[in-house]
Protein backbone atom coordinates (compact mmCIF):
# COMPACT_ATOMS: atom_id res chain seq x y z
CA UNK A 1 0.00 0.00 0.00
CA UNK A 2 1.51 3.38 -0.98
CA UNK A 3 2.41 5.90 1.73
CA UNK A 4 1.34 8.86 -0.42
CA UNK A 5 -2.40 9.35 -0.87
CA UNK A 6 -4.29 12.30 -2.35
CA UNK A 7 -7.69 12.37 -3.98
CA UNK A 8 -6.64 14.98 -6.57
CA UNK A 9 -3.91 12.86 -8.18
CA UNK A 10 -3.98 9.36 -9.74
CA UNK A 11 -2.62 6.51 -7.61
CA UNK A 12 -0.11 5.55 -10.36
CA UNK A 13 1.37 9.08 -10.32
CA UNK A 14 1.71 9.06 -6.53
CA UNK A 15 3.31 5.61 -6.65
CA UNK A 16 5.88 6.84 -9.18
CA UNK A 17 6.51 9.94 -7.05
CA UNK A 18 7.08 7.76 -3.99
CA UNK A 19 9.67 5.67 -5.85
CA UNK A 20 11.53 8.85 -6.91
CA UNK A 21 11.81 10.34 -3.39
CA UNK A 22 12.85 7.49 -1.08
CA UNK A 23 13.03 8.24 2.66
CA UNK A 24 11.19 11.55 2.23
CA UNK A 25 7.61 10.25 2.21
CA UNK A 26 6.53 12.15 5.33
CA UNK A 27 7.78 15.51 3.99
CA UNK A 28 6.16 14.91 0.56
CA UNK A 29 2.90 13.88 2.25
CA UNK A 30 2.93 17.10 4.27
CA UNK A 31 3.57 19.19 1.13
CA UNK A 32 0.71 17.46 -0.70
CA UNK A 33 -1.60 18.29 2.18
CA UNK A 34 -0.54 21.95 2.06
CA UNK A 35 -0.80 22.19 -1.73
CA UNK A 36 -4.31 20.75 -1.90
CA UNK A 37 -5.92 20.57 -5.33
CA UNK A 38 -4.81 22.60 -8.34
CA UNK A 39 -7.61 25.17 -8.16
CA UNK A 40 -7.53 25.58 -4.37
CA UNK A 41 -5.71 28.46 -2.72
CA UNK A 42 -2.58 27.16 -1.00
CA UNK A 43 -0.59 28.66 1.88
CA UNK A 44 0.93 32.01 0.74
CA UNK A 45 4.52 31.08 1.64
CA UNK A 46 6.39 27.96 2.77
CA UNK A 47 9.87 27.91 4.30
CA UNK A 48 11.77 24.60 3.92
CA UNK A 49 15.10 24.28 5.71
CA UNK A 50 17.68 21.59 6.44
CA UNK A 51 21.38 20.85 6.07
CA UNK A 52 23.03 20.50 2.68
CA UNK A 53 22.20 17.29 0.78
CA UNK A 54 19.03 16.65 2.78
CA UNK A 55 16.93 16.50 -0.41
CA UNK A 56 15.16 19.89 -0.31
CA UNK A 57 15.81 20.97 -3.91
CA UNK A 58 15.49 17.49 -5.38
CA UNK A 59 12.20 16.75 -3.60
CA UNK A 60 10.62 20.06 -4.66
CA UNK A 61 11.70 19.69 -8.29
CA UNK A 62 10.55 16.06 -8.45
CA UNK A 63 7.22 16.82 -6.76
CA UNK A 64 6.35 19.75 -9.03
CA UNK A 65 7.50 18.03 -12.23
CA UNK A 66 5.85 14.67 -11.49
CA UNK A 67 2.50 16.24 -10.63
CA UNK A 68 2.92 18.73 -13.54
CA UNK A 69 2.14 21.74 -11.38
CA UNK A 70 2.84 25.21 -12.86
CA UNK A 71 5.99 26.48 -11.21
CA UNK A 72 9.08 28.67 -11.46
CA UNK A 73 12.39 27.48 -10.01
CA UNK A 74 15.10 30.09 -9.42
CA UNK A 75 18.50 29.84 -7.72
CA UNK A 76 19.21 32.99 -5.70
CA UNK A 77 22.99 32.51 -5.97
CA UNK A 78 22.88 32.65 -9.76
CA UNK A 79 20.49 35.63 -9.71
CA UNK A 80 22.15 37.62 -6.97
CA UNK A 81 20.41 41.00 -7.38
CA UNK A 82 16.72 41.79 -6.99
CA UNK A 83 16.41 42.84 -10.63
CA UNK A 84 17.98 39.62 -11.95
CA UNK A 85 15.78 37.56 -9.62
CA UNK A 86 12.50 39.27 -10.51
CA UNK A 87 13.22 39.22 -14.25
CA UNK A 88 14.15 35.51 -14.18
CA UNK A 89 10.84 34.65 -12.47
CA UNK A 90 8.90 36.56 -15.13
CA UNK A 91 10.91 35.01 -18.00
CA UNK A 92 10.31 31.46 -16.75
CA UNK A 93 6.63 32.17 -16.17
CA UNK A 94 6.11 33.68 -19.63
CA UNK A 95 8.00 30.89 -21.41
CA UNK A 96 6.73 27.88 -19.43
CA UNK A 97 4.39 26.77 -22.20
CA UNK A 98 6.04 25.39 -25.36
CA UNK A 99 3.05 26.54 -27.46
CA UNK A 100 3.58 30.23 -26.71
CA UNK A 101 6.31 32.04 -28.57
CA UNK A 102 9.36 33.40 -26.78
CA UNK A 103 8.34 36.50 -24.85
CA UNK A 104 10.31 39.70 -25.28
CA UNK A 105 12.51 40.72 -22.36
CA UNK A 106 10.78 43.29 -20.17
CA UNK A 107 12.92 45.20 -17.62
CA UNK A 108 11.72 44.98 -14.03
CA UNK A 109 13.33 47.55 -11.74
CA UNK A 110 11.00 47.54 -8.74
CA UNK A 111 8.71 45.13 -6.96
CA UNK A 112 5.71 47.23 -8.06
CA UNK A 113 6.69 46.55 -11.67
CA UNK A 114 7.07 42.87 -10.83
CA UNK A 115 3.55 42.64 -9.35
CA UNK A 116 2.06 44.30 -12.44
CA UNK A 117 3.99 42.12 -14.89
CA UNK A 118 3.29 38.98 -12.85
CA UNK A 119 -0.46 39.56 -13.12
CA UNK A 120 -0.16 40.01 -16.88
CA UNK A 121 1.89 36.81 -17.23
CA UNK A 122 -0.67 34.79 -15.25
CA UNK A 123 -3.46 35.97 -17.56
CA UNK A 124 -1.43 35.38 -20.74
CA UNK A 125 -0.57 31.82 -19.63
CA UNK A 126 -4.19 31.13 -18.62
CA UNK A 127 -3.23 30.19 -15.07
CA UNK A 128 -5.95 32.08 -13.19
CA UNK A 129 -7.57 28.83 -11.95
CA UNK A 130 -4.37 27.06 -10.84
CA UNK A 131 -1.86 27.52 -8.03
CA UNK A 132 1.48 28.83 -9.30
CA UNK A 133 4.54 27.86 -7.25
CA UNK A 134 7.52 30.22 -7.12
CA UNK A 135 10.46 28.27 -5.64
CA UNK A 136 13.50 30.26 -4.51
CA UNK A 137 16.49 27.96 -3.88
CA UNK A 138 19.37 29.16 -1.64
CA UNK A 139 16.94 31.71 -0.24
CA UNK A 140 19.43 32.93 2.40
CA UNK A 141 20.76 35.23 -0.35
CA UNK A 142 17.54 37.25 -0.10
CA UNK A 143 18.88 38.75 3.14
CA UNK A 144 21.60 40.50 1.11
CA UNK A 145 19.06 42.22 -1.14
CA UNK A 146 16.84 45.24 -0.51
CA UNK A 147 14.91 45.16 2.76
CA UNK A 148 11.51 44.97 1.04
CA UNK A 149 12.22 41.89 -1.11
CA UNK A 150 11.78 39.14 1.49
CA UNK A 151 8.60 40.54 3.13
CA UNK A 152 7.10 41.18 -0.33
CA UNK A 153 7.72 37.59 -1.48
CA UNK A 154 6.13 36.27 1.71
CA UNK A 155 2.97 38.25 0.86
CA UNK A 156 3.05 37.81 -2.91
CA UNK A 157 -0.37 36.11 -2.92
CA UNK A 158 -1.92 39.14 -1.22
CA UNK A 159 -0.08 41.72 -3.34
CA UNK A 160 -0.94 40.10 -6.69
CA UNK A 161 -4.39 38.83 -5.69
CA UNK A 162 -3.52 35.63 -7.53
CA UNK A 163 -3.31 31.99 -6.50
CA UNK A 164 0.46 31.86 -5.94
CA UNK A 165 2.63 30.13 -3.32
CA UNK A 166 6.24 31.15 -2.69
CA UNK A 167 8.51 28.34 -1.47
CA UNK A 168 11.84 29.30 0.13
CA UNK A 169 14.58 26.65 0.35
CA UNK A 170 17.43 27.32 2.76
CA UNK A 171 20.12 25.71 4.90
CA UNK A 172 19.56 28.10 7.83
CA UNK A 173 16.64 28.45 10.24
CA UNK A 174 13.81 30.95 9.84
CA UNK A 175 14.86 32.92 12.95
CA UNK A 176 17.90 34.17 11.01
CA UNK A 177 15.61 35.43 8.24
CA UNK A 178 12.96 37.26 10.26
CA UNK A 179 13.32 41.07 9.84
CA UNK A 180 13.40 43.25 12.94
CA UNK A 181 10.34 45.12 11.71
CA UNK A 182 8.33 41.89 11.48
CA UNK A 183 6.79 40.19 8.46
CA UNK A 184 4.25 37.58 7.39
CA UNK A 185 5.22 34.25 8.98
CA UNK A 186 5.59 31.39 6.47
CA UNK A 187 4.73 27.76 7.10
CA UNK A 188 8.03 26.11 8.12
CA UNK A 189 8.99 22.54 7.23
CA UNK A 190 12.19 20.84 8.36
CA UNK A 191 14.08 18.26 6.30
CA UNK A 192 16.23 16.20 8.73
CA UNK A 193 19.55 14.65 7.74
CA UNK A 194 19.44 11.21 6.18
CA UNK A 195 20.17 8.46 8.71
CA UNK A 196 22.68 5.72 7.88
CA UNK A 197 19.77 3.43 7.01
CA UNK A 198 18.33 6.02 4.64
CA UNK A 199 21.71 6.54 2.97
CA UNK A 200 22.12 2.79 2.53
CA UNK A 201 18.68 2.51 0.91
CA UNK A 202 19.27 5.44 -1.46
CA UNK A 203 22.80 4.42 -2.47
CA UNK A 204 21.72 0.82 -3.11
CA UNK A 205 19.31 2.04 -5.79
CA UNK A 206 22.29 2.75 -8.07
CA UNK A 207 23.61 -0.81 -8.16
CA UNK A 208 25.02 -1.93 -11.56
CA UNK A 209 22.85 -4.49 -13.37
CA UNK A 210 25.74 -6.91 -13.91
CA UNK A 211 26.04 -7.50 -10.13
CA UNK A 212 23.44 -8.68 -7.64
CA UNK A 213 21.70 -6.27 -5.29
CA UNK A 214 23.07 -8.10 -2.22
CA UNK A 215 26.64 -7.76 -3.49
CA UNK A 216 26.28 -4.01 -4.02
CA UNK A 217 24.48 -3.61 -0.67
CA UNK A 218 27.46 -5.26 1.08
CA UNK A 219 29.78 -2.78 -0.68
CA UNK A 220 27.66 0.21 0.38
CA UNK A 221 27.63 -1.12 3.95
CA UNK A 222 31.46 -1.18 3.95
CA UNK A 223 31.62 2.29 2.38
CA UNK A 224 29.30 3.80 4.99
CA UNK A 225 31.16 2.04 7.77
CA UNK A 226 34.31 3.90 6.73
CA UNK A 227 32.95 7.31 5.69
CA UNK A 228 29.75 7.89 7.69
CA UNK A 229 31.52 9.51 10.67
CA UNK A 230 33.36 12.05 8.48
CA UNK A 231 30.94 12.57 5.58
CA UNK A 232 27.13 12.46 5.48
CA UNK A 233 26.74 14.41 2.25
CA UNK A 234 24.69 12.21 -0.09
CA UNK A 235 26.29 13.64 -3.25
CA UNK A 236 29.80 13.06 -1.95
CA UNK A 237 28.95 9.51 -0.88
CA UNK A 238 27.45 8.78 -4.31
CA UNK A 239 30.69 10.04 -5.88
CA UNK A 240 32.81 7.88 -3.58
CA UNK A 241 30.63 4.81 -4.21
CA UNK A 242 30.95 5.16 -7.99
CA UNK A 243 34.70 5.86 -7.78
CA UNK A 244 35.73 2.88 -5.66
CA UNK A 245 33.32 0.14 -6.79
CA UNK A 246 35.60 -1.12 -9.59
CA UNK A 247 38.37 -1.72 -7.04
CA UNK A 248 35.95 -3.62 -4.79
CA UNK A 249 35.01 -5.90 -7.70
CA UNK A 250 38.61 -6.75 -8.71
CA UNK A 251 38.89 -10.05 -6.76
CA UNK A 252 35.58 -11.19 -8.27
CA UNK A 253 36.64 -10.21 -11.81
CA UNK A 254 39.99 -12.02 -11.43
CA UNK A 255 38.25 -15.10 -10.04
CA UNK A 256 40.07 -14.91 -6.70
CA UNK A 257 36.83 -14.59 -4.68
CA UNK A 258 33.10 -14.89 -5.09
CA UNK A 259 30.46 -12.28 -4.28
CA UNK A 260 29.92 -13.69 -0.77
CA UNK A 261 33.59 -13.70 0.23
CA UNK A 262 33.35 -10.43 2.14
CA UNK A 263 36.65 -10.84 4.01
CA UNK A 264 38.77 -10.98 0.84
CA UNK A 265 36.77 -8.14 -0.71
CA UNK A 266 37.26 -6.00 2.38
CA UNK A 267 41.02 -6.63 2.55
CA UNK A 268 41.31 -5.62 -1.11
CA UNK A 269 39.33 -2.37 -0.80
CA UNK A 270 40.44 -1.23 2.70
CA UNK A 271 43.70 0.58 1.74
CA UNK A 272 42.00 2.38 -1.14
CA UNK A 273 39.16 3.61 1.07
CA UNK A 274 41.69 4.92 3.58
CA UNK A 275 43.45 6.87 0.82
CA UNK A 276 40.11 8.21 -0.41
CA UNK A 277 39.28 9.35 3.14
CA UNK A 278 42.22 11.79 3.03
CA UNK A 279 40.67 13.67 0.11
CA UNK A 280 36.94 13.73 0.96
CA UNK A 281 35.40 16.90 -0.59
CA UNK A 282 38.77 18.12 -1.97
CA UNK A 283 38.46 17.04 -5.65
CA UNK A 284 42.19 17.71 -6.12
CA UNK A 285 42.27 15.31 -9.08
CA UNK A 286 39.63 14.15 -11.53
CA UNK A 287 37.90 10.78 -11.38
CA UNK A 288 39.87 9.51 -14.39
CA UNK A 289 43.17 10.48 -12.73
CA UNK A 290 42.07 8.70 -9.54
CA UNK A 291 41.32 5.51 -11.48
CA UNK A 292 44.73 5.64 -13.18
CA UNK A 293 46.40 6.04 -9.80
CA UNK A 294 44.43 3.09 -8.44
CA UNK A 295 45.88 0.89 -11.18
CA UNK A 296 49.41 2.26 -10.78
CA UNK A 297 51.32 -0.31 -8.73
CA UNK A 298 54.58 1.62 -8.85
CA UNK A 299 53.97 3.49 -5.60
CA UNK A 300 51.50 1.46 -3.60
CA UNK A 301 51.98 3.41 -0.40
CA UNK A 302 51.54 6.88 -1.83
CA UNK A 303 49.11 8.60 -4.13
CA UNK A 304 50.80 10.90 -6.63
CA UNK A 305 49.18 14.26 -7.08
CA UNK A 306 46.88 13.63 -4.13
CA UNK A 307 49.01 15.39 -1.56
CA UNK A 308 49.05 18.82 -3.18
CA UNK A 309 47.68 20.31 0.04
CA UNK A 310 50.87 19.13 1.80
CA UNK A 311 52.88 21.65 -0.26
CA UNK A 312 50.74 24.70 0.42
CA UNK A 313 52.66 27.96 0.34
CA UNK A 314 52.40 29.97 3.57
CA UNK A 315 54.16 33.11 4.83
CA UNK A 316 57.17 32.53 7.10
CA UNK A 317 55.48 33.34 10.41
CA UNK A 318 52.28 31.55 9.38
CA UNK A 319 54.30 28.33 9.19
CA UNK A 320 55.53 28.86 12.76
CA UNK A 321 52.02 29.74 13.87
CA UNK A 322 50.75 26.48 12.41
CA UNK A 323 53.58 24.53 14.07
CA UNK A 324 52.81 26.21 17.40
CA UNK A 325 49.12 25.39 16.98
CA UNK A 326 49.93 21.74 16.29
CA UNK A 327 52.11 21.54 19.41
CA UNK A 328 49.39 23.19 21.50
CA UNK A 329 46.78 20.74 20.18
CA UNK A 330 48.75 17.53 20.73
CA UNK A 331 50.90 18.27 23.78
CA UNK A 332 49.42 18.31 27.32
CA UNK A 333 49.44 21.79 28.86
CA UNK A 334 51.73 20.77 31.73
CA UNK A 335 54.48 19.69 29.29
CA UNK A 336 54.94 23.24 27.95
CA UNK A 337 57.45 23.97 30.70
CA UNK A 338 59.53 20.93 29.70
CA UNK A 339 59.64 21.80 26.00
CA UNK A 340 59.70 25.59 25.87
CA UNK A 341 61.40 26.79 29.08
CA UNK A 342 65.20 26.88 28.88
CA UNK A 343 66.00 26.35 32.57
CA UNK A 344 63.21 24.03 33.65
CA UNK A 345 65.43 21.71 35.68
CA UNK A 346 65.61 17.97 35.34
CA UNK A 347 62.16 16.45 34.80
CA UNK A 348 61.79 12.75 34.14
CA UNK A 349 59.17 11.58 31.70
CA UNK A 350 57.99 9.00 34.25
CA UNK A 351 56.76 11.88 36.40
CA UNK A 352 54.48 12.92 33.57
CA UNK A 353 53.09 9.53 32.69
CA UNK A 354 50.22 8.01 34.62
CA UNK A 355 48.31 4.83 34.09
CA UNK A 356 45.43 6.53 32.32
CA UNK A 357 47.76 8.42 29.94
CA UNK A 358 49.07 5.47 27.96
CA UNK A 359 46.86 6.37 25.00
CA UNK A 360 48.62 8.49 22.38
CA UNK A 361 47.41 12.09 22.07
CA UNK A 362 47.47 11.65 18.30
CA UNK A 363 44.91 8.86 18.61
CA UNK A 364 42.68 11.00 20.83
CA UNK A 365 42.73 13.86 18.32
CA UNK A 366 43.53 17.58 18.61
CA UNK A 367 42.61 19.45 21.80
CA UNK A 368 41.43 23.09 21.83
CA UNK A 369 43.82 25.73 23.17
CA UNK A 370 43.55 29.47 24.00
CA UNK A 371 45.17 32.22 21.97
CA UNK A 372 47.65 33.22 24.69
CA UNK A 373 49.09 29.66 24.80
CA UNK A 374 49.50 29.67 21.01
CA UNK A 375 51.42 32.97 21.12
CA UNK A 376 53.56 31.82 24.06
CA UNK A 377 54.67 28.71 22.14
CA UNK A 378 55.24 30.82 19.01
CA UNK A 379 57.60 33.19 20.89
CA UNK A 380 59.51 30.16 22.24
CA UNK A 381 60.12 28.39 18.93
CA UNK A 382 60.93 31.45 16.78
CA UNK A 383 64.57 32.50 17.11
CA UNK A 384 64.14 36.24 16.65
CA UNK A 385 61.78 38.47 18.60
CA UNK A 386 58.19 38.57 17.26
CA UNK A 387 55.99 41.46 18.30
CA UNK A 388 52.26 40.68 18.74
CA UNK A 389 51.24 42.95 15.87
CA UNK A 390 48.02 43.03 13.84
CA UNK A 391 49.92 41.17 11.11
CA UNK A 392 50.34 38.12 13.36
CA UNK A 393 46.65 38.14 14.34
CA UNK A 394 45.58 38.50 10.71
CA UNK A 395 47.69 35.45 9.83
CA UNK A 396 45.83 33.44 12.48
CA UNK A 397 42.56 34.48 10.82
CA UNK A 398 43.95 33.41 7.45
CA UNK A 399 44.85 29.97 8.81
CA UNK A 400 41.26 29.62 10.05
CA UNK A 401 39.96 30.65 6.63
CA UNK A 402 42.20 28.03 4.99
CA UNK A 403 40.73 25.48 7.45
CA UNK A 404 44.19 24.64 8.78
CA UNK A 405 42.93 25.87 12.16
CA UNK A 406 39.37 25.79 13.40
CA UNK A 407 37.82 28.11 15.95
CA UNK A 408 36.12 26.35 18.84
CA UNK A 409 33.16 28.00 20.57
CA UNK A 410 31.73 31.48 20.02
CA UNK A 411 33.53 34.69 19.12
CA UNK A 412 32.00 36.52 22.10
CA UNK A 413 33.69 34.42 24.80
CA UNK A 414 35.02 36.58 27.62
CA UNK A 415 38.22 34.55 28.01
CA UNK A 416 39.21 34.94 24.35
CA UNK A 417 38.93 32.61 21.35
CA UNK A 418 40.01 28.97 21.42
CA UNK A 419 41.42 27.14 18.42
CA UNK A 420 42.17 23.61 17.28
CA UNK A 421 44.76 22.49 14.72
CA UNK A 422 43.19 20.35 11.97
CA UNK A 423 46.23 19.25 9.94
CA UNK A 424 47.83 15.79 9.96
CA UNK A 425 51.26 14.81 11.27
CA UNK A 426 52.64 14.32 7.75
CA UNK A 427 51.41 17.77 6.76
CA UNK A 428 52.99 19.56 9.73
CA UNK A 429 56.27 17.67 9.28
CA UNK A 430 56.39 18.86 5.66
CA UNK A 431 55.75 22.44 6.82
CA UNK A 432 58.37 22.16 9.59
CA UNK A 433 61.02 20.93 7.13
CA UNK A 434 60.66 24.12 5.09
CA UNK A 435 61.75 26.21 8.12
CA UNK A 436 64.35 23.68 9.42
CA UNK A 437 62.35 22.93 12.56
CA UNK A 438 62.46 19.41 14.05
CA UNK A 439 58.88 19.13 15.32
CA UNK A 440 59.26 15.52 16.50
CA UNK A 441 61.61 16.68 19.31
CA UNK A 442 58.79 18.85 20.67
CA UNK A 443 55.95 16.29 20.58
CA UNK A 444 55.22 14.50 23.86
CA UNK A 445 54.05 11.32 22.09
CA UNK A 446 57.51 10.82 20.57
CA UNK A 447 59.62 11.24 23.72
Amino acid sequence: MPNLEHSAYPAATLLRLESLVPCRESQVSMLLSIFGERQQFSFPSIFIYGHTSSGKTYVMQTLLNTLQLPHVFVNCVEHFTSRLLLEEILIQLQNRSSETKQAAHVPCDTFNDFVRLFKQAVVSQDLQDQTIYVVLDRAEQLREMEANILPAFLRLQELTDRNVTVVLLSEIVWELFRPNTGCFEPFTLYFPDYSIGHLQKILCQNHPPEYSADFYAAYINILLGVFYMVCRDLKELQHLAALNFSKYCEPVVRGEANERDTRKLWKNIEPHLKKAMQTVYLREISSSQWERLQHDEGEAGQLKGLSAHAHVELPYYSKFLLIAAYLASYNPVRTDKRFFLKHHGKIKKTNFMKKHEKTSNHLLGPKPFPLDRLLAILYSIVDNRVAPTANIFSQITSLVTLQLLSMVGNNDQLDGPRYKCTVSLDFIRAIARTVNFDIIKYLYDFL
